[in-house]
């Protein structure tokens, strides 16, 4: 009998880890690091509850860290299996598993020097090395083609909406006679979004393991435009900077299209507008090499001399001294800089900077988990501890509601009413024990649907439905 064991992203929105043992066959779906606070952290050094070796292919709905950022530890514990990605999953695996090492190893170091480690030394999770062989394990799979995992197990990946190259996964289980189909969300998006296509429909579905990020609200109906005009025109009332933290994936992309309508429009100014994210940079040009993502309509766009990823006075900072000399200008000026949680990268520089000074707005534009600086700003703590200084908050902090690339409870409900039949069970995961709850009550009341919330480590049996597999 086939079963899934949740071991990551149960009751918490990181560490995605479900394992599918179906056909003779140990499938990770998902390989994601713990991200936020210290003890969720701490969970990636915790000895595995399965033998790493033990799994067979490794199939990674997205490219985003708490959805991957386990594969090279995975890797460096024994396992030898295949890993699949979509083609453009598999190019931001190559940026953003170095990368990830190398914050892991700068961290170590930066205990080291300052002796804040129970460990003498401090050793990293990973270093860059170890995540750029992890990345180069990835084989594309386009979206719609069958990857055979063998004994009658097979999975097809379709577009979730969320970044460039994510989707949501089909697993087609034949056992003794008979034919089970599970579904795997992966991160859900957003539906009538700029730059990419709305979620497929789901179709055929015995059971349904989805995401409920936003399982217990609604993005707001006010325009982002509206929102963003209304920030940036105060902002430069303020004659201050304007700082986002962005995810360097998806999040400062879509940023850049809104900003770009506005500025032709002549709603807001055209202001210096920096991206300080070498990794944002590199994504816009994975952008470049993935027609398959895009319609005609918005690949014109993209690919156009006056691209909408730019605003008229685009600036962009590889070099940490080019970084630097952003904080010299005492003038209004939009930085966009990663992470988007405030948890590390260069936009920590700009916050210690420019966070006592009053003129100052910063924006937050998506999910903040518990226990990031991120987190703390949006719940309006007046001090916030950056590289073990206190710094006082003095600016005006903003949220930018609607922004998120995660669907709200409305989209969710809307991409999961597009199953063909009710489905025998479905698993409401990735997100907060409040939001996974609350999306299984509307899927019990408006769907009919037999729904719960499982425990990390929980085990279900998945019962076959019986079709036959001819």
């Amino acid at each position: 009998m086939a079963t899934i064991e949740f071991i990551g992203a149960a009751k918490v929105v990181t560490g995605s880890k479900h394992l599918l043992e179906a056909a003779g066959r140990r499938i990770l779906i998902d390989c994601g690091l713990f991200q936020g606070s210290k003890k969720l952290r701490q969970r990636n050094w915790e000895p595995l509850p399965f033998d790493a070796a033990s799994i067979d292919a490794v199939v990674l709905t997205h490219a985003h860290i708490d959805h991957t950022g386990y594969l090279p530890r995975l890797l460096g514990q024994g396992f030898a299996g295949e890993v699949y990605a979509t083609p453009a999953t598999v190019d931001l695996l190559r940026v953003l598993l170095e990368d990830s090492g190398g914050l892991q190893e700068e961290e170590a170091r930066y205990r080291n020097r300052k002796k804040a480690t129970s460990h003498t030394p401090a050793l990293p999770l990973y270093t860059a090395d170890e995540g750029r062989a992890a990345a180069k394990l990835a084989k594309p799979i386009a979206h719609g083609e069958l990857i055979d995992l063998g004994n009658g197990l097979t999975a097809t990946y379709h577009r979730a909406g969320h970044i460039i190259g994510a989707a949501f996964v089909t697993f087609d289980i034949e056992e003794n006679g008979t034919r089970s189909r599970v579904v795997f969300s992966g991160d859900i998006g957003r539906f009538g979004v700029p730059i990419l296509p709305d979620p497929d429909p789901i179709g055929d579905a015995d059971y349904v393991v989805t995401e409920s990020t936003y399982g217990d609200r609604v993005h707001e109906h006010e325009p982002i435009a509206d929102q963003l005009e209304r920030v940036v025109l105060e902002a430069v009332e303020r004659g201050g900077a304007l700082i986002v933290p962005a995810f360097a994936i998806g999040r400062t992309q879509a940023l850049m299209v809104h900003l770009n309508e506005l500025e032709r429009a002549g709603r807001i100014p055209c202001l210096p507008t920096f991206v300080d994210s070498p990794m944002a940079l590199d994504a816009v040009e994975i952008y470049s090499r993935h027609r398959e993502e895009f319609d005609d309509k918005t690949w014109e766009r993209l690919t156009a001399e006056d691209t909408p990823l730019r605003c008229t006075d685009f600036r962009l900072a590889r070099s940490s001294k080019q970084s630097k000399a952003i904080n010299e200008i005492d003038a209004p000026i939009i930085i966009i800089s990663a992470s988007g949680m405030v948890t590390g990268g260069r936009i920590l520089h700009h916050m210690r900077k420019r966070r006592p000074d009053p003129r100052t707005t910063v924006l937050m534009v998506g999910y903040q988990a518990y226990g990031t600086r991120g987190h703390q700003l949006a719940s309006g703590d007046r001090t916030l501890r950056i590289f073990r200084d206190e710094v006082p908050v003095r600016a005006t902090v903003e949220m930018l509601h609607g922004m998120s690339a995660h669907a709200g409870g409305n989209e969710l409900m809307q991409w999961l009413g597009t199953t063909t039949q009710p489905p025998h069970a479905a698993y409401a995961v990735h997100g907060e024990p409040d939001a996974a709850a609350a999306l299984v009550a509307r899927l019990d009341d408006e769907l009919g649907w037999r729904a719960s919330v499982p425990e990390p480590g929980d085990r279900v049996d998945l019962e076959p439905n019986g079709r036959s597999a001819g």
